[in-house]
């Protein structure tokens, strides 16, 4: 009984001992808690460095990019410059040149100063536009005459038997002529085309023809029947 009491507090005593820890265990403790600190402080640093950078990320794009910051202020230069900018003049047309029709002039002339027995001449009337622009002229039957006279004696006139009248407007370029021609056949006629039975004496006598266009008219062209 003795023997038992003594190995049972021997027993009690072994087992309440603690052993203290060793110094390889000490290091490793601090060694851990070392590094858990270092990792606090990196993740709080690195947390400022994210945010510093997406702070100033934004102040980049305002900074470059002020038209997506205030669409107002880059429409109002155009629109500024659209309304002060000086109208330029559209070109107006020139002044349409009008021709002057004191320009436009008519001569006579016959093919031969003289003709012999039997020889018809032939009357040539001829318009002709002196001025520096292009002119509208009617140069139609209605408007041409082809008067012959000797003295005060009206010999002939194309307009006597005219058989129709007809209007003819041409463009005549400056400097530019018209012709017409009409042989006469050495008779006499009348107003209304009444029957003249006299024909024009020949024998070296003298005619005038004048050329008529509407109001104008030719200077005296003269010629000689034999």
């Amino acid at each position: 009984m003795g023997r038992q009491g003594n190995s049972s507090a021997r027993g009690t005593s072994g087992s309440s001992s603690v052993r203290k820890p060793s110094a390889a265990v000490y290091r490793r403790r601090r060694l851990f808690a070392g590094g858990a600190l270092l990792l606090v402080i990196a993740l709080v640093v690195s947390g400022f460095a994210l945010a510093g950078a997406f702070k100033g990320g934004s102040r980049q794009a305002s900074s470059t990019d002020p038209a997506s910051a205030n669409p107002a202020a880059s429409a109002t230069p155009s629109a500024s410059a659209s309304a002060t900018a000086p109208a330029t003049p559209s070109p107006t047309a020139s002044a349409t040149a009008t021709c002057n029709q004191n320009l436009v002039t008519v001569t006579a002339s016959t093919d031969k100063p003289a003709y012999g027995p039997g020889e018809n001449p032939m009357l040539t009337l001829k318009v002709t536009n002196g001025g520096k622009v292009p002119c509208e002229v009617n140069i139609g039957t209605s408007q041409m005459e082809f008067l012959v006279t000797s003295g005060s004696d009206r010999i002939f006139s194309s307009k006597d038997c005219q058989a129709s009248s007809e209007d003819l407007v041409k463009v005549i370029a400056p400097g530019a002529s018209e012709t017409a021609n009409f042989p006469w056949s050495r008779n006499r006629s009348a107003e209304g085309c009444k029957a003249v039975a006299a024909a024009p004496g020949g024998g070296g006598a003298y005619y005038i023809f004048t050329a008529k266009l509407g109001s104008r008219a030719s200077p005296k062209a003269v010629f000689q029947l034999n």
